[in-house]
């Protein structure tokens, strides 16, 4: 065989095969993401029920076992896994942005993995109003990022593909992850890794069909918008949406970046004693809610949407502030699922301006407007409450509300929640200028 012929031979084959592995990469990873979004899941879910049996022996539980909870959440945090606070996703989108491997690593690790799945777990179990969704996704990048640390150039795509995948299995929307990925993860359309990360998508939600089965997050649902009358909920709905989702959206962002004056410094000197005050707040509004607010959110949105049945006219206000509370306080966990909690109440609170209103119809387009507000990411919020409910007849009010949400949280918050918290992130980590930054992100 001549020299040049064998020459060529080698090449091809060494080039098949480090796409074949590259490849095999993105699927590995993508049901390993899978596995530990459905593992995330069933530990939450048991998470809150333990706390919902503490509170059936006594409701005033909560006034002590969340402050200490939350304290314990932000010392452990900040002692054993730092990076871990927050939702996780503008750790993965900073990430993505550093250009070196170690950088990269104090954001997106399996140490982080584990710490962020045992925080979240905690601050579920003491009642904090946070959702898994985003820290799988911070898992699902951390996952990947491991798997991919022989190969720096890749690290970023792979990211990508943890995170969009973990939004995919977290919820049961394979369309969601990769449009997550598309519009908020990256901001732009990579061709290069797109086949790839839609390959991670499928693995990651292939894994969660084989574990749990197909189900749609918050049931199916018909509902839809009767008239012209009830039409005028898209916009009443976008506007009330957007502006709670940008008011909640810009105090994360002023407390990530340092609140002004004595308040500021304190909670920046005595960070436990804050954590601990936000917890007695989630606890209080708890109380007031009738102990609805605590978690997710998913079983009261659920149940609601299911049954026809109204949420009571102040849960909305009070997941809101629970919520935010949760997300200050410094602790792990996500907004994904509480923002939607919060839309519907918004929505149920809307719907009882109209006389016979189509109450699920209405929730549905809360969840969007709110869910739109907070990230200001429209396609990503319509694109998920349809894969949620199984409703393709709500598919163009949701995306008019989710516009018009975004359009609306602008006004009060100009940039997207995670892309704002991810600079503080940036400037952290950058060897070009450090930066300290609050546990609160």
């Amino acid at each position: 065989m001549p020299p040049i012929f064998t020459h060529r031979l080698r090449r091809s084959i060494r080039v098949v095969s480090v796409r074949w592995r590259r490849r095999l990469t993105f699927l590995i990873g993508g049901i390993a993401v899978g596995a530990s979004a459905v593992a995330l899941a069933k530990l939450a879910d048991w998470a809150q029920v333990a706390f919902a049996y503490l509170l059936s022996e006594s409701r005033y539980a909560a006034m002590l076992v969340t402050p200490l909870g939350f304290a314990l959440s932000v010392y452990l945090t900040s002692r054993f896994f730092p990076n871990s606070q927050g939702s996780g996703i503008p750790q993965a989108i900073a990430a993505r942005q550093l250009s070196e491997h170690a950088a990269r690593k104090k954001l997106v690790s399996i140490r982080i993995a584990v710490g962020k799945v045992l925080l979240t777990l905690l601050g579920l179990l003491c009642g904090a109003s946070a959702g898994r969704e985003g820290p799988t996704v911070q898992v699902g990048a951390s996952v990947m990022f491991a798997l991919g640390r022989m190969s720096p150039r890749r690290q970023p795509g792979l990211i990508l593909a943890g995170a969009a995948a973990g939004v995919a299995a977290a919820f049961n929307t394979p369309l969601a992850g990769i449009v997550f990925g598309i519009e908020e993860m990256s901001r732009a359309y990579e061709t290069r890794t797109s086949s790839l990360v839609i390959g991670a998508v499928i693995a990651a939600g292939l894994t969660s069909l084989a574990l749990v089965g197909n189900y749609d997050y918050f049931g199916s649902s018909s509902t839809m918008l009767r008239n012209g009358t009830d039409w005028l909920a898209v916009p009443l709905c976008g506007i009330a949406g957007g502006l709670a989702g940008g008011a909640f959206s810009r105090l994360l962002i002023e407390v990530a970046r340092g609140l002004p004056g004595r308040l500021g410094s304190l909670t920046k000197q005595y960070p436990l004693p804050f954590a601990a005050a936000c917890g007695l707040g989630v606890a209080l509004c708890g109380l007031a809610s009738g102990d609805m607010i605590y978690g997710t959110g998913y079983a009261q949105v659920k149940t609601a949407l299911e049954s026809d049945v109204p949420l009571p006219w102040d849960f909305g206000v009070l997941k809101l502030a629970a919520t935010a509370l949760s997300a200050i306080s410094g602790i792990p966990g996500g907004i994904f699922a509480p923002s939607l909690a919060v839309g519907a109440g918004i929505g149920t609170n809307i719907a009882h301006l109209f006389s016979g209103a189509p109450l699920g119809a209405f929730m549905l387009l809360g969840m969007v407007s709110y869910f739109a507000g907070v990230v200001q990411a429209p396609i990503t919020a319509f694109v998920i409450v349809t894969e949620m409910t199984n409703n393709h007849a709500m598919v163009v009010p949701l995306m008019a509300s989710a516009l018009i949400a975004q359009a609306t949280s602008r006004l009060l918050c100009p940039e997207g929640i995670y892309h704002a918290l991810a600079k503080g992130f940036l400037r952290a980590h950058s060897t070009e200028a450090p930066a300290p930054l609050s546990p609160s992100t």
